[in-house]
């Protein structure tokens, strides 16, 4: 017990030497004056960050605004103008640490992203290359908002571009999000660049038919329906395919608007193949089913089987 009186002792006069308590009370006060005389700072670099934010997203909604209305381009105003809002907060950052006495930080920041920009590029590869492929997407692109596309095997309509990938409303609702460098190594098909697209359909006629006949009628069924095209450089057409088993089939070439492509353009496939159909049977043509090879195995060797002329059958109904 003596012996951790006498300890105890030691150590209450080393701390009275140390004068630890006067060095705790002398460093609390120091820094508490220090922070005092840098709130100012510290609220005016808050104030240059608030005020930065609201200035660059106004230029860059100003901007998206602007080249808009110069170039017509919805997906390239609205790319640089969220690249320019991008960049402006982070030179608002960079100003805002240096106003409230970090200059020092905002250094270090720079210094720290150069000696890690190697590292960072293998651990981002894929967002750097979606990110310069959406600036060169913004630039030079074979689309624009509402085209119908096929990328891949991705088909939809193209509703928006931003910094890392496009987006595609497909047809049966689904939203797909393709990254920007697959759009740019990826086989491109768009399908409303100029507004056209041909359709083509096979029709079988007999044998006993006339061809060219059969190919008059189909083309007055296609002058008939208001939704196909035809001019100068969208010619409709109908020539023969081949020689089927019980056919001889003929493709239908036609060409309808593709502004809106979709439903109006499967409508249309659809009304143009119903025209083609009545058509050929108003006019007296036969379009046969396939012929199938019947054998018997047993003992049966007669089949009441009868024969009916559908041309003659249809004359009598007439």
């Amino acid at each position: 017990m003596i012996l951790f009186n006498q300890s105890f002792m030691q150590f209450l006069l080393l701390i009275q030497e140390l004068d630890v308590y006067e060095n705790v009370k002398t460093s609390t006060v120091e820094y508490w004056t220090n922070f005092l005389e840098a709130l100012p700072l510290y609220a005016l670099g808050i104030l240059i960050l608030v005020l930065g934010v609201l200035i660059a997203t106004w230029i860059g909604q100003f901007s998206k605004a602007r080249i808009q209305k110069r170039t017509q381009d919805p997906l390239m105003s609205k790319f640089l103008g969220n690249a320019i809002r991008f960049i402006l907060i982070i030179i608002f950052i960079l100003l805002a640490l240096d106003a409230a006495g970090l200059g020092n930080v905002s250094a270090g920041i720079l210094a720290a992203a150069g000696a890690s920009a190697v590292v960072l590029g293998f651990a981002f590869k894929d967002v750097g290359q979606n990110f310069i492929a959406g600036i060169i997407l913004s630039f030079n692109r074979p689309f624009n908002v509402n085209d119908t596309v096929e990328i891949g095997d991705i088909f939809g309509k193209v509703k928006t571009l931003e910094f890392r990938y496009t987006k595609l409303k497909t047809f049966d609702g689904k939203d797909v999000y393709i990254p920007n460098s697959d759009v740019i190594t990826h086989p491109v098909t768009n399908y409303t660049e100029d507004g056209f697209f041909r359709y083509d359909f096979v029709i079988g006629i007999a044998y006993e038919d006339n061809i060219d006949g059969a190919k008059k009628v189909v083309l007055q069924a296609l002058s008939e329906e208001p939704d196909v095209i035809t001019d100068a450089e969208h010619v409709n057409f109908v020539t023969e395919d081949k020689l089927d088993t019980s056919t001889v089939n003929l493709k239908v070439f036609f060409w309808v608007d593709t502004k809106e492509f979709g439903m109006n353009a499967l409508l249309t496939k659809g009304n143009v193949v119903r025209r083609v159909k009545e058509a050929l049977e108003d006019a007296g043509y036969y379009m046969p089913a396939d012929i199938h090879e019947i054998k018997l195995y047993g003992k049966e060797t007669e089949l009441p089987v009868t024969f009916i002329d559908k041309k003659q059958e249809k004359s009598a109904e007439n």
